[in-house]
């Protein structure tokens, strides 16, 4: 919980919406991001929005999920894990 906060306070050592302008920089890297459809925490706009600005990503949104994930989450996790660990 320490790290996650000190990653949090410090913004990700990132300036304001960076990830999503410098998105490009990240073409023929390949992912995927997983979100929860009930994530009240995170909203799914950033993960979207993330996913239309990254070339090669992909965006799976787990529909029983919140933020805490669920089975459903956890099988997309491997799925995905298993992709690129061929």
């Amino acid at each position: 919980m320490r790290i996650c906060t000190h990653y949090f306070a410090q913004h990700g050592w990132l300036t304001d919406g960076q990830l999503l302008r410098d998105a490009h920089r990240l073409a023929a890297i390949p992912g995927v991001l997983i979100h929860g459809r009930l994530d009240l925490s995170a909203p799914l706009l950033t993960a979207w929005e993330l996913a239309r600005a990254w070339p090669d990503a992909e965006l799976v949104v787990i529909e029983d999920s919140g933020h805490t994930g669920s089975p459903t989450m956890r099988s997309a996790i491997e799925q995905a894990v298993s992709r690129f660990t061929r």
